[in-house]
């Protein structure tokens, strides 16, 4: 049953792919598909060698592609259709890896068979990415990159370790800032949806918080951990310190400008003298065990009755 999904799942991708616009699948011409031409000769046969005897000595079959551009398609989906389509590896041991190089986007990508996941895993193929083959990438060195990157690979395949993959000294110094901040290897589509909605909660939170009198300083308090720890799925850990540097300083400094308002002062007045106030739309009480939200319309005493849920159920698509 898992190989009759597997095959379905690879078919949906294929035909997805060939009826959708973008990059097309090239015939597969052997170890070594060079299409965008950025390899010399002896980088291409040193390579083809290397691959043929991999492949003997495990099985194993390992190919690699160039392409110009992928014409605006996200390379996790092309990788994924390039590998159904080829049918990489051995029937029934999945065995097979896809390592594709697409220079005018500036993208790379190792896609691992389902039989090689636990011998080469995300995190080992993204350090080959990163620390191995980028660097020389960076410098123009596209057969160095390549070579050592498919050499690492096998490496790790073979003897279950890989060369040193400590970030090499001076890496990453060249291009923009964000590429310090180690992000997260995700689609920029799945980027956008998680920020949005991570930033929407607990950016709406904070915002609570700089615009209520008294509680806000509660709030300013139990925000800590979530803006040091969310934001790391979105841009990493270095990203996600400084999004928690720019929260401590900022939310102090727009409350305390705040307060000067006449608004706020409205607000906190209410507060003290009410017992309730509104802002922004949202009514906020005040009591003996501290401040409440609401955002308007009838209440409910309706509550649950203690039970919990073990994780079952079912989730779809359309």
């Amino acid at each position: 049953m898992r190989t009759v999904l597997r095959s379905l799942a690879s078919t949906g991708v294929l035909l997805t792919t060939l009826t959708a616009a973008g990059a097309s699948i090239p015939y597969l011409t052997g170890r070594v598909n060079d299409n965008a031409g950025i390899l010399s000769e002896g980088a291409r046969r040193a390579l083809t060698e290397r691959l043929k005897a991999h492949e003997e000595k495990t099985t194993n079959q390992v190919v690699v592609l160039t392409v110009s551009s992928l014409e605006g398609e996200n390379i996790e989906d092309y990788a994924e259709a390039v590998f159904a389509a080829w049918k990489l590896g051995q029937k029934g041991k999945d065995n097979g890896i896809l390592v594709v190089v697409a220079p005018n986007d500036r993208r790379m990508r190792i896609e691992v068979g389902y039989g090689l996941e636990g011998r080469l895993p995300d995190g080992a193929a993204g350090s080959i990415i990163r620390n191995v083959m980028a660097p020389r990438f960076n410098s123009g060195d596209f057969d160095g990159g390549v070579e050592a990157g498919v050499d690492a690979i096998l490496s790790v395949l073979e003897t279950g370790k890989g060369p040193e993959l400590a970030e090499p000294a001076g890496a990453g110094e060249k291009g923009s800032a964000v590429s310090h901040m180690n992000v997260p290897d995700l689609p920029l589509t799945e980027r956008i949806l998680l920020g949005a909605f991570i930033f929407g909660i607990i950016g709406l939170f904070t915002v609570l918080g700089v615009m209520t009198p008294g509680m806000g300083w509660f709030l300013y308090v139990f925000l800590i951990p979530f803006w040091a720890m969310f934001p790391i799925i979105i841009v990493g850990t270095t990203g996600a310190f400084y999004l928690l540097i720019t929260y401590l300083v900022a939310f102090p400094a727009a409350k305390l400008t705040l307060r000067k308002s006449d608004w706020y002062k409205k607000a906190a007045h209410d507060l003290r003298t009410k017992g309730r106030a509104s802002i922004g739309g949202f009514s906020i009480s005040s009591g003996g065990s501290g401040t409440s939200w609401s955002s308007g319309g009838s209440s409910s005493s309706f509550s649950g009755g203690g039970g919990s849920s073990g994780g079952g159920g079912a989730s779809g698509s359309w």
